[in-house]
């Protein structure tokens, strides 16, 4: 990165994934009232406690950006720069003690994924990508090292991951059967994991419903920037407005494939 404007960018991304860890952690495998939200989902304190600390950041360095949270709301979602956060991705994994959790921060740019980010405390590995201004590139790295999508093109290739076969209505979940049941291999769970695992070239497909802007769009900002392609199932570009229905893939072409096999 040779723009201070992109470094700023990403401290500030760093230094809200810190803060949201360092509150996580304190929970974490710890005894934990559960709350039901509205939509069914669970939350814990662990988690409004997280988004509050982001919150307070942002509100200190750069107050006039938007926010659009999990657990605390949105604010000014037509600023220039609105941060898309979800303090604990994988609030199931959290309350049962498996690691496979993380925090995941979005920059969006007029409308647009500048930086995407995946953090993942007790794995202590911090994936990010960033699109830089201008369209000069992007760089996309685990701990300070790059990363890329798989090379892998074809259906019958693919390694596939799905966080749950809960997450899909039946006539979503017979497509997803259909197009996974043709991969050289299935696999559920990882939440969040699974978008970093094809950002770093071990897993190439990703293919999920019901889901929210903040669950997607870090991951989205990660797997473009490393080389990947991730959409909706109509092949369009995500934002705030999407369905919630996502596939990612490590190449165009396996995209394609995916895509097809979905509308078959």
């Amino acid at each position: 990165m040779t723009d201070s404007n992109e470094r700023n960018l990403l401290e500030l991304a760093c230094a809200l994934a810190d803060a949201a860890a360092a509150q996580s952690m304190r929970y974490f495998r710890t005894p934990l009232p559960i709350i039901t939200k509205d939509d069914l989902s669970p939350v814990t304190l662990a988690d409004r406690d997280a988004e509050a600390a982001m919150r307070r950041i942002l509100a200190e360095r750069s107050p006039g950006d938007g926010i659009f949270g999990e657990e605390h709301g949105r604010e000014r979602l037509d600023a220039g720069r609105v941060w898309v956060l979800d303090p604990i991705d994988g609030t199931r994994s959290f309350i049962t003690g498996s690691p496979l959790w993380g925090t995941l921060i979005g920059v969006l740019e007029g409308g647009r994924v500048r930086l995407g980010m995946v953090d993942m405390p007790v794995l202590r590995e911090r994936w990010w990508g960033l699109s830089e201004a201008g369209g000069r590139g992007a760089i996309a790295l685990r701990n300070g090292q790059p990363v890329h999508a798989s090379a892998c093109t074809r259906i019958e290739d693919a390694r596939i991951v799905c966080t749950s076969p809960d997450i899909f209505a039946p006539a979503d979940w017979q497509a997803f059967d259909a197009l996974s049941g043709r991969c050289a291999m299935r696999r559920f769970g990882g939440d969040c994991y699974g978008y970093a695992q094809l950002a770093g070239g071990t897993i190439d497909l990703v293919v999920e419903t019901g889901l929210q802007p903040y669950d997607y769009l870090g991951p989205a900002g990660l797997i473009e920037a490393a080389g990947g392609v991730i959409t909706d199932w109509q092949g369009q570009p995500l934002g705030l407005q999407s369905d919630g229905r996502v596939v990612a893939a490590a190449t165009p072409e396996l995209h394609r494939a995916a895509l097809a096999a979905l509308a078959a």
